[in-house]
C-alpha cells in the first residue's frame, strides 16, 4: 500500500437547525468569491475495539466512500488547534489494511468491530482569495447509526476548515475564525455541542 496522505485538520464546527439559511461570507478576512456549492454523498464506518480504545486515546478510524477523498482515514489526538489526518486508498473490501494495522498499534492490536454507521448529504464550498483557497465550507445533513445500540440520530451542522491559502499565523487564524463565527451567528447557527460527528452518533 503507498504511503499516505497528511494533512494538519483545523476548523470550527457549528450547530444549525434544518431550515437555516447559508452565512454570508462578504466580511470574511481574505475571502474573495465562493465557489457554488458540490453535493457529496458521504457514507462511513467507524471501527474501534470494543471497549473503544481507540476513541478513548482521541483517534478516529473510518473507512469512508464518496467525496473526492474516499479511502481509508486516520485522525490522531488533538495537537494544539489541529489535528493530524492520514489517508489511504479504499482498495479491495472492507478488512483493515496491514499498513494501517501497523499505524494504530501504538494504541492497540486488539481486534477491531464496527462502531457507528455516519451518512453524511454534504454541500461544499470554497472560499477563495488571491493566493487560492482559504477555506472550504460545508453544510451537512447527518443520518448516525450507533451500531452497538442500533439508536438512530439526525442532525445538521456546518464546518469550516482551512485551506492552503489560510493564514499561517496564529493571530490571523483567530481573526479569520472570528469572522466565521459571526458570520454564522447571524445566520442563525451556534457552538457545536459535540467535539466530533462519531462522539455524537454515539451520544455524547
Amino acid at each position: 500500500m503507498t504511503e499516505p496522505s497528511r494533512t494538519v485538520e483545523i476548523e470550527r464546527k457549528f450547530d444549525v437547525d434544518p431550515e437555516t439559511p447559508l452565512p454570508s461570507w462578504d466580511a470574511i478576512p481574505g475571502v474573495d468569491a465562493v465557489t457554488e456549492g458540490e453535493a457529496r454523498a458521504l457514507d462511513a464506518r467507524y471501527l474501534d475495539t470494543v471497549d473503544g480504545t481507540l476513541s478513548r486515546s482521541g483517534v478516529a478510524l473510518r473507512r469512508r466512500t464518496g467525496g473526492p477523498d474516499a479511502g481509508w482515514h486516520l485522525k490522531g489526538p488533538r495537537e494544539g488547534d489541529g489535528r493530524l489526518e492520514l489517508g489511504w486508498p479504499l482498495g479491495e473490501g472492507d478488512a483493515l489494511p496491514d499498513a494501517i494495522a501497523d499505524m494504530i498499534a501504538r494504541w492497540t492490536t486488539e481486534p477491531l468491530t464496527p462502531l457507528a454507521r455516519i451518512e453524511n448529504d454534504r454541500v461544499a464550498y470554497l472560499l477563495t482569495g488571491p493566493d487560492g483557497v482559504v477555506a472550504e465550507f460545508v453544510d451537512d445533513h447527518v443520518r448516525a447509526t450507533d451500531l452497538r445500540t442500533g439508536t438512530q440520530r439526525e442532525w445538521r451542522e456546518w464546518e469550516m476548515e482551512l485551506g492552503p491559502a489560510a493564514p499561517t499565523d496564529a493571530a490571523g487564524r483567530t481573526t479569520f475564525f472570528l469572522a466565521v463565527q459571526t458570520a454564522v451567528f447571524a445566520a442563525g447557527g451556534r457552538h457545536s455541542a459535540s467535539g466530533s460527528k462519531l462522539a455524537r452518533a454515539l451520544g455524547f
